[in-house]
Protein backbone atom coordinates (compact mmCIF):
# COMPACT_ATOMS: atom_id res chain seq x y z
CA UNK A 1 0.00 0.00 0.00
CA UNK A 2 1.03 3.61 -0.82
CA UNK A 3 1.60 5.91 1.69
CA UNK A 4 -0.96 8.32 1.58
CA UNK A 5 0.34 12.55 0.11
CA UNK A 6 -1.69 14.11 2.30
CA UNK A 7 0.32 12.93 5.11
CA UNK A 8 3.34 14.17 3.37
CA UNK A 9 5.95 11.08 4.53
CA UNK A 10 8.53 11.10 1.29
CA UNK A 11 9.88 7.72 1.51
CA UNK A 12 13.81 9.78 1.40
CA UNK A 13 12.64 11.56 4.30
CA UNK A 14 11.35 8.89 6.37
CA UNK A 15 14.87 7.36 5.69
CA UNK A 16 17.27 10.36 6.64
CA UNK A 17 14.56 10.81 10.05
CA UNK A 18 14.62 6.93 10.64
CA UNK A 19 18.58 6.82 10.76
CA UNK A 20 18.80 9.58 12.92
CA UNK A 21 16.09 8.18 15.16
CA UNK A 22 17.70 5.00 15.31
CA UNK A 23 21.23 6.09 15.71
CA UNK A 24 20.80 7.60 18.90
CA UNK A 25 18.83 4.41 20.05
CA UNK A 26 16.76 4.67 23.41
CA UNK A 27 18.18 7.54 24.19
CA UNK A 28 15.60 9.94 22.71
CA UNK A 29 13.47 7.84 22.35
CA UNK A 30 10.16 6.85 23.24
CA UNK A 31 -0.94 2.35 33.11
CA UNK A 32 -3.22 2.93 35.92
CA UNK A 33 -6.14 5.38 36.49
CA UNK A 34 -5.67 7.91 38.73
CA UNK A 35 -8.07 9.89 41.41
CA UNK A 36 -8.04 12.45 38.68
CA UNK A 37 -10.78 15.35 37.76
CA UNK A 38 -11.52 13.97 33.81
CA UNK A 39 -11.85 16.38 31.11
CA UNK A 40 -15.06 17.78 30.11
CA UNK A 41 -16.56 16.06 26.81
CA UNK A 42 -13.31 15.61 24.83
CA UNK A 43 -13.41 15.57 20.97
CA UNK A 44 -11.63 13.88 18.37
CA UNK A 45 -11.09 13.81 15.03
CA UNK A 46 -10.92 10.49 12.79
CA UNK A 47 -8.35 8.06 12.93
CA UNK A 48 -5.70 8.03 10.93
CA UNK A 49 -6.12 6.40 7.47
CA UNK A 50 -4.21 5.22 5.53
CA UNK A 51 -6.11 5.55 2.18
CA UNK A 52 -7.79 8.90 2.78
CA UNK A 53 -4.88 10.48 4.45
CA UNK A 54 -6.69 11.69 7.50
CA UNK A 55 -4.39 12.91 9.99
CA UNK A 56 -5.56 12.97 14.05
CA UNK A 57 -5.50 15.60 16.27
CA UNK A 58 -7.70 14.60 19.41
CA UNK A 59 -8.30 17.49 21.67
CA UNK A 60 -9.46 18.00 25.37
CA UNK A 61 -10.49 20.53 27.33
CA UNK A 62 -9.31 22.06 30.70
CA UNK A 63 -9.07 19.60 33.52
CA UNK A 64 -10.47 21.56 36.71
CA UNK A 65 -8.10 20.34 39.11
CA UNK A 66 -5.02 20.84 36.92
CA UNK A 67 -5.86 24.43 36.50
CA UNK A 68 -6.28 24.98 39.94
CA UNK A 69 -2.73 22.95 40.83
CA UNK A 70 -1.09 25.13 38.12
CA UNK A 71 -2.05 28.40 40.32
CA UNK A 72 -1.26 27.15 43.39
CA UNK A 73 1.99 26.22 41.62
CA UNK A 74 3.56 29.26 41.31
CA UNK A 75 4.40 28.41 37.71
CA UNK A 76 4.46 31.26 35.53
CA UNK A 77 4.95 30.41 31.74
CA UNK A 78 7.58 32.11 29.65
CA UNK A 79 4.65 33.57 27.27
CA UNK A 80 1.81 34.65 29.45
CA UNK A 81 -1.54 32.53 29.00
CA UNK A 82 0.78 29.99 26.98
CA UNK A 83 2.34 26.67 27.22
CA UNK A 84 5.89 27.00 25.25
CA UNK A 85 6.51 23.05 24.17
CA UNK A 86 9.53 22.09 22.79
CA UNK A 87 8.93 19.36 20.08
CA UNK A 88 10.59 17.77 16.88
CA UNK A 89 9.25 17.06 13.11
CA UNK A 90 11.46 14.00 12.85
CA UNK A 91 9.18 10.57 11.85
CA UNK A 92 5.54 9.58 11.99
CA UNK A 93 4.12 8.53 13.80
CA UNK A 94 5.59 10.39 16.42
CA UNK A 95 6.30 13.80 15.03
CA UNK A 96 6.69 14.83 11.58
CA UNK A 97 5.71 18.16 9.27
CA UNK A 98 3.24 17.15 6.53
CA UNK A 99 3.83 17.98 3.22
CA UNK A 100 2.28 21.53 2.04
CA UNK A 101 2.49 22.68 5.86
CA UNK A 102 5.37 24.82 7.44
CA UNK A 103 3.65 25.81 10.44
CA UNK A 104 4.51 24.57 13.81
CA UNK A 105 1.19 24.27 14.75
CA UNK A 106 0.93 21.47 11.91
CA UNK A 107 3.55 19.06 13.15
CA UNK A 108 1.61 15.84 13.74
CA UNK A 109 2.15 12.81 15.63
CA UNK A 110 1.81 11.29 19.15
CA UNK A 111 4.61 14.00 20.80
CA UNK A 112 2.93 16.94 19.48
CA UNK A 113 -0.73 15.66 20.15
CA UNK A 114 0.22 14.93 23.93
CA UNK A 115 1.51 18.56 24.12
CA UNK A 116 -1.07 20.51 22.36
CA UNK A 117 -3.23 18.39 24.97
CA UNK A 118 -1.53 19.27 28.15
CA UNK A 119 -1.85 22.72 27.20
CA UNK A 120 -5.46 22.44 26.84
CA UNK A 121 -5.71 20.39 29.73
CA UNK A 122 -3.94 23.29 31.57
CA UNK A 123 -6.07 26.19 30.57
CA UNK A 124 -3.58 27.61 28.58
CA UNK A 125 -2.81 28.46 24.43
CA UNK A 126 -0.42 25.35 22.84
CA UNK A 127 2.29 27.18 21.58
CA UNK A 128 4.23 24.72 19.70
CA UNK A 129 8.11 25.06 19.12
CA UNK A 130 10.37 22.68 16.65
CA UNK A 131 13.91 22.00 17.92
CA UNK A 132 16.75 20.25 16.93
CA UNK A 133 16.92 16.92 19.55
CA UNK A 134 20.80 18.80 20.56
CA UNK A 135 18.63 21.75 21.52
CA UNK A 136 16.35 21.19 23.51
CA UNK A 137 18.84 20.64 26.91
CA UNK A 138 19.67 23.62 27.24
CA UNK A 139 16.29 25.65 26.08
CA UNK A 140 14.27 23.94 29.31
CA UNK A 141 17.40 24.41 31.48
CA UNK A 142 17.32 28.47 30.35
CA UNK A 143 13.60 29.01 30.40
CA UNK A 144 13.27 28.67 26.56
CA UNK A 145 10.90 26.00 26.78
CA UNK A 146 7.93 25.31 29.19
CA UNK A 147 8.10 21.65 28.67
CA UNK A 148 9.23 19.07 26.00
CA UNK A 149 6.82 16.12 24.36
CA UNK A 150 9.76 14.43 21.99
CA UNK A 151 10.17 11.11 22.49
CA UNK A 152 12.83 11.78 25.99
CA UNK A 153 13.50 8.40 28.17
CA UNK A 154 13.31 8.98 31.63
CA UNK A 155 17.05 8.49 32.92
CA UNK A 156 18.40 9.18 36.76
CA UNK A 157 21.01 10.97 34.80
CA UNK A 158 18.35 13.58 33.61
CA UNK A 159 15.92 13.73 36.63
CA UNK A 160 18.96 15.77 38.14
CA UNK A 161 17.92 18.43 35.86
CA UNK A 162 14.71 17.60 35.14
CA UNK A 163 11.28 16.69 36.32
CA UNK A 164 9.15 13.95 34.43
CA UNK A 165 5.54 12.88 33.70
CA UNK A 166 4.97 9.44 32.44
CA UNK A 167 2.91 8.66 29.47
CA UNK A 168 4.20 6.45 27.25
CA UNK A 169 6.52 3.35 27.47
CA UNK A 170 10.28 2.88 25.86
CA UNK A 171 9.65 -0.38 23.84
CA UNK A 172 12.06 -2.08 21.25
CA UNK A 173 10.13 -3.92 18.81
CA UNK A 174 10.88 -7.18 16.28
CA UNK A 175 9.39 -7.10 13.20
CA UNK A 176 9.43 -9.74 10.50
CA UNK A 177 7.76 -10.05 6.93
CA UNK A 178 3.82 -10.30 7.27
CA UNK A 179 4.16 -13.56 5.51
CA UNK A 180 7.54 -14.81 7.61
CA UNK A 181 7.02 -17.84 9.42
CA UNK A 182 8.68 -16.88 12.28
CA UNK A 183 6.09 -15.60 15.05
CA UNK A 184 7.91 -15.07 17.99
CA UNK A 185 11.26 -13.13 19.21
CA UNK A 186 11.84 -12.94 22.75
CA UNK A 187 15.05 -14.32 24.00
CA UNK A 188 18.54 -15.33 22.79
CA UNK A 189 17.19 -18.56 21.36
CA UNK A 190 14.83 -17.25 19.34
CA UNK A 191 17.31 -15.27 17.41
CA UNK A 192 19.72 -17.76 16.77
CA UNK A 193 20.93 -18.47 13.05
CA UNK A 194 18.60 -15.40 11.92
CA UNK A 195 20.12 -11.90 10.17
CA UNK A 196 18.54 -8.79 12.08
CA UNK A 197 18.51 -5.31 10.66
CA UNK A 198 19.90 -3.42 13.33
CA UNK A 199 21.69 0.12 14.28
CA UNK A 200 24.91 0.29 15.23
CA UNK A 201 25.62 1.86 18.44
CA UNK A 202 22.08 0.98 19.83
CA UNK A 203 20.91 0.02 22.89
CA UNK A 204 18.95 -3.07 20.65
CA UNK A 205 22.28 -3.45 19.08
CA UNK A 206 23.81 -4.29 22.85
CA UNK A 207 20.74 -6.51 23.72
CA UNK A 208 21.43 -8.75 20.19
CA UNK A 209 24.98 -8.72 21.18
CA UNK A 210 24.45 -9.64 24.75
CA UNK A 211 22.08 -12.70 23.70
CA UNK A 212 24.47 -13.37 20.73
CA UNK A 213 27.34 -13.99 23.91
CA UNK A 214 24.54 -15.72 25.67
CA UNK A 215 23.82 -18.05 21.99
CA UNK A 216 27.20 -18.81 21.99
CA UNK A 217 28.33 -19.71 25.26
CA UNK A 218 25.21 -22.34 24.66
CA UNK A 219 26.97 -24.15 21.58
CA UNK A 220 24.06 -22.69 19.83
CA UNK A 221 24.64 -20.19 16.03
CA UNK A 222 24.62 -17.17 17.03
CA UNK A 223 21.90 -14.31 14.62
CA UNK A 224 23.95 -12.51 12.20
CA UNK A 225 23.46 -8.56 12.43
CA UNK A 226 23.21 -6.67 9.36
CA UNK A 227 23.97 -2.96 9.23
CA UNK A 228 22.11 -0.69 6.50
CA UNK A 229 22.67 3.14 6.18
CA UNK A 230 19.28 3.90 5.19
CA UNK A 231 15.48 2.49 6.02
CA UNK A 232 14.71 2.19 2.14
CA UNK A 233 17.61 -0.01 2.36
CA UNK A 234 16.36 -2.11 5.25
CA UNK A 235 13.33 -3.04 4.37
CA UNK A 236 14.01 -3.78 0.63
CA UNK A 237 16.73 -6.43 2.16
CA UNK A 238 13.54 -7.83 4.62
CA UNK A 239 10.89 -7.71 1.64
CA UNK A 240 13.56 -9.52 -0.66
CA UNK A 241 14.44 -12.19 2.39
CA UNK A 242 17.66 -11.15 2.62
CA UNK A 243 17.37 -10.31 6.16
CA UNK A 244 15.04 -11.67 8.38
CA UNK A 245 13.69 -9.26 10.35
CA UNK A 246 14.50 -5.54 12.09
CA UNK A 247 15.12 -4.42 15.98
CA UNK A 248 14.46 -0.87 16.59
CA UNK A 249 12.09 1.67 18.18
CA UNK A 250 8.64 0.05 18.17
CA UNK A 251 6.97 3.56 17.47
CA UNK A 252 7.97 3.91 14.47
CA UNK A 253 7.63 0.14 13.23
CA UNK A 254 4.77 0.06 14.57
CA UNK A 255 3.58 2.59 11.79
CA UNK A 256 5.06 1.45 9.13
CA UNK A 257 3.20 -2.14 9.64
CA UNK A 258 0.00 -0.37 9.77
CA UNK A 259 0.37 1.96 7.03
CA UNK A 260 2.01 -0.39 4.50
CA UNK A 261 0.75 -4.27 6.01
CA UNK A 262 4.02 -5.58 4.80
CA UNK A 263 5.71 -6.47 7.94
CA UNK A 264 3.92 -7.45 11.34
CA UNK A 265 5.26 -7.65 15.13
CA UNK A 266 6.88 -10.62 17.01
CA UNK A 267 8.17 -9.77 19.87
CA UNK A 268 8.63 -6.56 22.33
CA UNK A 269 11.15 -5.90 24.67
CA UNK A 270 11.44 -2.59 27.19
CA UNK A 271 13.79 0.14 25.14
CA UNK A 272 16.72 0.09 28.53
CA UNK A 273 16.48 -4.04 28.07
CA UNK A 274 17.08 -5.57 31.01
CA UNK A 275 15.50 -2.86 32.59
CA UNK A 276 12.21 -0.44 31.75
CA UNK A 277 12.03 3.19 31.16
CA UNK A 278 9.16 5.43 30.19
CA UNK A 279 9.12 8.21 27.64
CA UNK A 280 7.51 11.71 29.40
CA UNK A 281 6.90 15.15 29.20
CA UNK A 282 9.96 17.10 30.68
CA UNK A 283 10.40 20.47 32.12
CA UNK A 284 13.56 22.37 34.35
CA UNK A 285 13.25 20.68 37.89
CA UNK A 286 11.55 22.25 40.40
CA UNK A 287 9.27 24.62 38.68
CA UNK A 288 6.06 23.47 39.92
CA UNK A 289 5.06 22.53 36.58
CA UNK A 290 5.21 18.92 36.23
CA UNK A 291 2.30 18.44 38.53
CA UNK A 292 -0.22 19.83 37.00
CA UNK A 293 0.97 17.97 33.85
CA UNK A 294 0.60 14.61 35.56
CA UNK A 295 -2.61 15.26 36.66
CA UNK A 296 -3.99 16.27 32.79
CA UNK A 297 -2.74 13.19 31.70
CA UNK A 298 -4.03 11.06 34.05
CA UNK A 299 -7.20 12.50 33.62
CA UNK A 300 -7.22 11.75 30.02
CA UNK A 301 -6.22 8.47 30.77
CA UNK A 302 -9.49 8.34 32.38
CA UNK A 303 -11.70 9.55 30.40
CA UNK A 304 -10.33 7.58 27.39
CA UNK A 305 -8.81 10.75 25.64
CA UNK A 306 -5.51 9.51 25.70
CA UNK A 307 -6.07 6.10 24.69
CA UNK A 308 -7.68 7.54 21.72
CA UNK A 309 -4.33 9.23 21.03
CA UNK A 310 -2.38 6.21 20.90
CA UNK A 311 -5.21 4.45 18.98
CA UNK A 312 -5.30 6.66 16.24
CA UNK A 313 -1.38 6.31 15.86
CA UNK A 314 -1.59 2.65 15.91
CA UNK A 315 0.73 2.82 19.52
CA UNK A 316 -1.65 0.98 21.80
CA UNK A 317 1.41 -1.56 22.82
CA UNK A 318 3.06 1.95 24.74
CA UNK A 319 0.35 2.78 26.54
CA UNK A 320 0.56 3.38 30.83
CA UNK A 321 -2.43 3.04 33.26
CA UNK A 322 -0.65 5.87 35.01
CA UNK A 323 1.14 8.89 34.47
CA UNK A 324 4.01 9.22 37.21
CA UNK A 325 6.40 11.85 38.09
CA UNK A 326 9.45 11.23 38.22
CA UNK A 327 9.19 7.39 38.13
CA UNK A 328 12.13 5.21 37.84
CA UNK A 329 15.02 5.77 34.47
CA UNK A 330 17.29 4.30 32.79
CA UNK A 331 20.44 4.14 35.29
CA UNK A 332 23.66 6.19 34.61
CA UNK A 333 26.17 4.87 32.62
Amino acid sequence: MALSKKQGIAVGVIAAALVAVVGVGVTIGLYRPADAVAAADPTATTGANPDTGEIPRITGEAVPEAVAALKASGFTPIEPGKLTVAIGAFVPPLSYQPEGTTAATDVAGTEPNFGELIAEGLGLEYNPVVVAWADWPLGIQSGKYDLITSNVTVTEERKELYDFASYRQDLLGFYVRSDSPISKIEEADDISGLKIVVGSGTNQEKVLLKWNEELTAAGKAPAELNYYDDNAAATLALQSGRVDATFGPNATAAWAARETGETKLVGIIPGGWPLAADIAAATKKGNGLIEPVSIVLNAYIADGTYAKVLDAWGLESEGVDKSEINPPGLPKS
